[in-house]
């Protein structure tokens, strides 16, 4: 079976035979690229297989997972693909690989934050938990796709609180829409723009570390 995606895969040095190992499904922002975001994720590949998902359409300098068709308004039809092309991919992996189908994973910045959360609303109890960087909740999404139930799904959404790309609000608007739908939210706020500061990095992986003990 061919990967419906373009990735890029960091995994444990020493594999154990018959061993199932955790998972991050990584997505970068609009113009990035899969390798761009391996920096944020260093240290974590030798508990965790990592997959760092190439956005489908080129944007140049790089890539994206889906266009924009308004502020705060992604391309439905466009969007709609990327996420069905994502969650085979994630089938994919698991065919594929030895993961531990209870302890999945889905990190993303921007779009791929956007996307990341996306995933966890229609995959639900797929995944065990969502770093989201710096994203928001399209109101198609909340309104009209199909959401599954979360309140099994940890997330660790940060927004930076000088951000001109994406507003902090629509940071906190996500926060307290999974709250609403009984997810266990961990939402922090950092003095920064449309980024990802060295303590909101040493914050998320603090966190998925934990999570994954619970």
């Amino acid at each position: 079976m061919n990967s419906p995606m373009i990735y890029e895969l960091c995994k444990p040095s020493q594999i154990e035979p018959n061993k199932t190992y955790p998972a991050i499904f990584v997505l970068h922002g609009m113009g990035s690229n899969e390798q761009n975001m391996l920096s944020l994720v260093e240290g974590l590949e030798e508990t965790f297989y990592i997959f760092s998902v190439r956005g489908p359409l080129s944007q140049p300098p790089g890539f994206a997972y889906f266009s924009i068709q308004g502020y705060g308004k992604p391309h439905r039809e466009v969007f709609d693909h990327a996420i069905n092309q994502l969650t085979s991919f994630i089938d994919y992996t698991a065919e594929q690989y030895p993961l531990d189908l209870d302890h999945l994973y889905l990190l993303g910045f921007s779009q791929g934050a956007i996307a990341s959360m996306t995933l966890g609303l229609t995959l639900g109890s797929r995944m065990k938990g969502i770093v989201a960087l710096s994203g928001y909740i399209p109101g198609f999404v909340k309104e009209e796709y199909m959401i599954k139930t979360v309140d099994q799904l940890s997330l660790f959404i940060s927004h930076g609180e000088f951000d001109n790309v994406l507003p902090y609000e629509w940071g906190v608007e996500s926060k307290v829409f999974f709250q609403g739908l009984g997810a266990k939210v961990i939402f922090e706020a950092y003095p920064e723009g449309h980024t990802v500061s060295l303590k909101n990095r040493q914050d998320f992986k603090k966190w998925i570390l934990a999570d994954l003990k619970e």
